[in-house]
């Protein structure tokens, strides 16, 4: 079951990255900010500090975010509202990786 968890895990990474390497504007610090996340996530299950229903309500908010962002990139521009918006979801989506791994 875990491997088979982190085999999916390690797919929905590599999609989620070359869909974001194909998209219009670039958001490099939101980039960044997705991939760490993505990587505590990871670490998580890997120690065994997230379970892997919790890990999965994380991953699911990291793939809304993502939705976010592609929705943001869609007309070509990302304004600085939508920048503040993702950046505010991502900061969010970071406090609840930090309680969920250490509750």
């Amino acid at each position: 079951m875990t491997r088979m968890f982190s085999l999916f895990l390690s797919s929905a990474i590599v999609l989620a990255t070359s869909a974001t390497a194909f998209a219009g504007p670039r958001t490099p610090v939101i980039n960044h900010r997705e991939h760490h996340q993505q990587v505590r996530i990871r670490h998580g299950v890997y120690t065994g500090t997230l379970s892997a229903k919790e890990a999965a309500h994380l991953e699911a908010e990291q793939a809304r975010i993502r939705l976010e962002e592609a929705r943001a990139r869609a007309d070509g521009h990302v304004t600085g509202h939508e920048r503040t918006e993702i950046r505010e979801d991502l900061e969010e989506a970071n406090r609840r990786i930090y309680r969920k791994k250490h509750d």
